[in-house]
């Protein structure tokens, strides 16, 4: 089991394929079928939350955060508003597949 989570925390922090797997791993078909079955049953939501849990109660604070900051450079506003102003216009794929050879003026 240890090497199994081994070859999570290998694939989160190097960003590889699960196919990508060094050798040295079980087979990435075991470790991504261990990763899937804790992602839908929520053991990694357990951990994270029994993890945050110790961390705050060894910084002194209660166990579960009482509030949340957003901060407001995530949030991007614009003066058009709404998704207009981020919008890109879109072109129908029969223009886009012919505009390149149509000799303009």
């Amino acid at each position: 089991m240890r090497e199994v989570l081994n070859a999570i925390f290998y694939v989160d922090r190097t960003g590889c394929q699960w196919r990508a797997l060094p050798h040295d791993f079980p087979p990435w078909s075991t470790v991504w079928t261990y990763f899937r079955t804790w992602r839908n049953d929520g053991t990694w939501e357990r951990i994270h939350t029994a993890l945050r849990a110790q961390v705050r109660v060894k910084q002194g604070r209660e166990p579960t955060p009482s509030a949340a900051i957003i901060d407001s450079q995530s949030v991007k506003t614009s003066q058009k508003g709404g998704g207009a102003a981020t919008t890109a216009a879109r072109r129908s794929k029969a223009a886009s597949a012919i505009s390149w050879w149509i000799p303009t003026a």
